[in-house]
């Protein structure tokens, strides 16, 4: 069950949302490039955004980008550090905010730049979460070469890009689709555990907990689907993307909560060697109860990647 869980968890989504960015502000050439490449998979992009020093206040990234050119044409030198940078060990590439002016007031001296995670003086190290897993990393650059081709839209104007990307990331963070399928799944280990001899799902507490959740889900999808027709009218997301991402992780938040409280103390986490196959020791419990911790532990992190809430 865990390796299944694990598995699900490379899947690159969420991790790109590079597409819209390039469709309104790269050029020509890059469009032709990396589009196509992000359609097939060819590549897959990690975000790098966050530093040890900007996380909420993004805007006070310290990474430097500084231009040069010499016989092999225009480049930048990067030099920095970002952090939580999600599935980056997995990613051969990677959209950074990099500090190109400093005399300027901090929001207009950003720019946002492609960089190959395989370029000399890039290292990934990797940071482990409270759920035990290997899902977010800290990139270092120690005087990276990138092409000056690799600079989307204008140098200093990446803070307008990097809000545009949020408008989308947040809604997708919002993640209804998720909470759906996690009710779902609530809803039968619900029905499954017993207490008092009854049915979890007809405990008055519980089940008015659970009402309460399915009602801010439906009312989520319908205000997720406003947003959706109105993008595919011509509109951008603007406000509405931020309180999708508030209310849409409150509920999933909720519940990876009350999936934790359902499965009661088989919710504790497992001994690891009963998360691999071929165990052959005591049994701990029923295989739905096998995320339960790691997932409420890995959703704590929802009401603050993306923009805290």
């Amino acid at each position: 069950m865990r390796a299944r869980w694990r598995a699900a968890r490379r899947v690159p989504f969420g991790v790109n949302m590079l597409g819209p960015v390039l469709i309104k502000y790269g050029n020509d050439a890059q469009k032709r490039h990396w589009l196509p490449r992000i359609l097939d998979g060819s590549d897959w992009w990690c975000q790098g955004y966050s530093e040890p020093g900007a996380g909420s206040d993004l805007a006070s990234v310290k990474t430097t980008a500084v231009r040069g050119v010499d016989a092999d044409g225009e480049h930048y030198i990067v030099n920095g550090q970002k952090t939580w940078t999600t599935l980056g060990h997995y990613a051969n590439m990677i959209f950074c905010l990099v500090r190109t002016a400093t005399d300027v007031r901090k929001q207009e001296g950003i720019s946002f730049l492609l960089i190959d995670m395989k370029t000399p003086g890039v290292e990934v190290r990797p940071i482990i979460t409270l759920d035990g897993e290997h899902e977010v990393n800290e990139v270092f650059f120690t005087d990276v070469r990138v092409p000056a081709a690799n600079l989307v839209g204008e140098e200093n104007k990446g803070w307008t890009y990097a809000k545009y990307l949020l408008t989308y990331d947040r809604t997708n963070i919002a993640g209804v689709g998720f909470s759906v399928a996690a009710f779902n799944r609530l809803r039968k280990i619900a029905a499954k555990q017993r207490r008092n001899g009854r049915p979890l799902v007809e405990d008055p507490a519980f089940a008015a907990r659970m009402a309460r959740v399915e009602i801010d889900l439906e009312n989520m999808k319908t205000t997720n689907l406003r947003v959706i027709a109105a993008v595919a009218g011509g509109g951008v997301p603007g406000a509405e993307s931020s309180m999708l991402k508030i209310r849409g992780t409150e509920i999933r938040q909720e519940i990876s909560s009350l999936t934790r409280r359902a499965m009661g103390p088989y919710a504790q986490p497992f001994i690891e060697e009963a998360l691999h196959e071929g165990y052959q020791g005591e049994p701990v419990g029923p295989d739905e109860a096998a995320s339960a911790a790691a997932q409420y532990f890995n959703n704590r992190k929802l009401s603050i990647f993306g923009g805290s809430n």
